[in-house]
């Protein structure tokens, strides 16, 4: 028996109980989690804003050490440390097979599957597949990847979601170019990963959007050259910190109607704008038609960064052994499980940038 957090039901509170782990069968990894990031997609799914299977283990950013692995398992070996994987490609698909593996048509078919068993004997799923908010999890062998070298554990978590959409964000997506303006708005996780990214991009100016005026200094330390409070006047403030353009890049990293909105209005003409933030259905963001074709911006999503986590881990873990790239400077808060509930609380009003549970 291993303590997690448990999801019952769509909207109901986080459980704090024991769960059965099994043993790993063919094919699987069994991890003894180090740390999980809390990250917005995990309240997502709480709140029913991203639809899977419950009851469900929550936590999908993750790193540990390998306890046991199944029949054929040969990329690690007990005593490894991996990240864990919430995406993997299934590598046959036709997104895999044009090489966009971020959006891999089988990526989260795990999630249905029987993941544990709760004290009282209710079947568990994994939310997003791995069920990172738990002592110890068994997941496929493709949802472990082995820790770089000279990253600690406890910081390789972050690689497992943040980093990796953050960094993305910028160098697939938004394929931001030395000396292009850009700006980001919300300076969560995510968006601290994101200013990070862009600026060992060589962007400038950096600007940082949030609606807290106590992110400034987390935002500045993270790369941002400029912050703005968020306001009705945001775009307005883009375009004068930008020689009255707009940004070259815009970077939504909230997924509210209003943020992708004011993200759009603060990008030059010819600009991006990349949404990376979760919105739900009723998130309804409207253009007309005369200034899609004024403006002649770029309007595009983006999942889990557009990385493929086998060819950028080592390419992060590169900027880290480097110095570029500061995994603990994302963190205003280690947690024990219990203290996820409170961490979810601090996302919705906006507090903090992400929130570690430390095992």
């Amino acid at each position: 028996m291993v303590r997690a957090a448990v999801l019952p039901s769509v909207g109901a509170p986080l459980e704090i109980t024991e769960i059965s782990l099994p043993e790993p069968g063919p094919g699987q990894v069994r991890v003894r989690l180090a740390a999980a990031g809390v990250c917005h997609s995990d309240l997502s799914l709480s709140d029913g804003t991203m639809r899977l299977p419950v009851p469900a283990v929550l936590g999908h950013e993750g790193a540990g050490t390998v306890l046991a692995v199944g029949e054929g398992v040969t990329h690690v070996a007990p005593g490894d440390g991996v990240v864990l994987n919430w995406a993997p490609a299934c590598g046959t698909c036709h997104a895999c097979s044009i090489g966009e593996v971020w959006l891999c048509d089988d990526a989260l078919t795990g999630a249905g599957r029987v993941h544990a068993v709760a004290a009282d004997g209710t079947e568990l799923h994994p939310g997003l597949n791995v069920g990172a908010f738990a002592e110890e999890t068994v997941v496929a062998a493709n949802c472990v990847l082995p820790v770089p070298d000279g990253v600690p554990l406890t910081d390789a978590a972050l690689l497992g979601c943040a980093v990796l959409t953050g960094y993305g964000a910028v160098h697939h997506s938004a394929r931001v170019r030395e000396g292009e303006s850009v700006v980001v708005f919300g300076v969560g996780g995510v968006g601290l990963a994101t200013l990070q990214s862009a600026r060992i991009a060589g962007a400038g100016p950096i600007i940082a959007v949030d609606v807290s005026p106590e992110k400034e200094e987390l935002a500045r330390g993270a790369g941002a050259t400029e912050y703005v409070v968020a306001s009705d006047t945001t775009a307005r403030e883009i375009r004068a910190l930008t020689g009255k353009r707009g940004a070259d890049v815009a970077i939504e990293c909230v997924g509210r109607a209003s943020t992708i909105r004011a993200a759009w209005d603060s990008t030059r003409r010819g600009g991006r704008t990349t949404v990376v933030g979760i919105g739900g259905k009723d998130q309804q963001v409207t253009f007309h038609a005369l200034e899609l074709f004024h403006w002649g911006r770029t309007l595009s999503g983006c999942v889990f960064g557009n990385s493929d986590p086998a060819a950028d881990l080592p390419v992060l873990a590169e900027h880290i052994r480097a110095g570029r790239l500061d995994l603990s400077a994302l963190v205003t808060e280690q947690i024990a499980l219990d203290g996820i509930p409170a961490a979810f609380e601090n996302m919705l009003a906006g507090k903090g940038g992400r929130a570690l549970v430390v095992f």
